[in-house]
């Protein structure tokens, strides 16, 4: 982001972070995701204590859970292992795991709630399922667009042979320079 431009309300400015990131990933996302992940992002900024969870647990209660409760424990499981992933991703060092257990656990949260339902909003935890390194990408790259390395060049490496992330990808060129060419690492790669 080379200057601040101040929108009119809160909506507006991560709408606006949002798309300036996709143009970076050359990307879009279509208007559910998009607006999925601006209300997700203003969700969090009125509740920051809750990427200090422990999201195995959660996921847990929630599969366990029924009705109502499974829906909102199973939608803040992938909601916040989105933002873990996307804008915390040295969250995974600091509790000994990697990246894309974030992403696993986050696409398998809404991976489940898509089978639960069977109207609109299957496709929207569907789209949510699917396109979560996509969103993630987005997310890391909003943080990037401050300045600074979101990822060294190994996460980098590790995140694109465990997702096919193609910004962790894009990332690791840059890092490793002119002519050089990553190779996957016993790849799971999936996207």
């Amino acid at each position: 982001m080379k200057e601040l431009i101040l929108e009119p309300t809160s909506v507006a400015q991560w709408h606006a972070l949002v798309t300036e990131a996709e143009q970076a990933c050359a990307c879009r996302l279509d208007e559910e995701l998009e607006s999925y992940l601006v209300f997700l992002l203003m969700r969090f900024l009125r509740q920051p204590e809750l990427a200090g969870r422990v999201m195995a647990m959660e996921y847990l209660e929630g599969l366990n859970s029924a009705g109502r409760a499974q829906i909102d424990r199973l939608r803040e499981v992938g909601d916040l292992c989105l933002l873990l992933s996307g804008f915390f991703p040295e969250q995974a060092a600091r509790r000994l795991v990697r990246i894309s257990y974030f992403v696993d656990l986050g696409r398998s949260s809404y991976g489940v709630l898509a089978d639960r339902f069977s109207h609109a909003a299957a496709q929207v935890y569907r789209s949510l399922s699917e396109g979560f390194v996509t969103l993630m990408d987005i997310l890391q790259q909003i943080r990037g667009l401050a300045g600074g390395e979101v990822l060294d060049p190994l996460h980098n490496q590790e995140l694109w042979s465990d997702t096919g992330s193609r910004r962790a990808l894009r990332e690791l060129r840059r890092q490793l320079g002119p002519g050089a060419t990553p190779l996957p690492l016993g790849s799971r790669r999936r996207q």
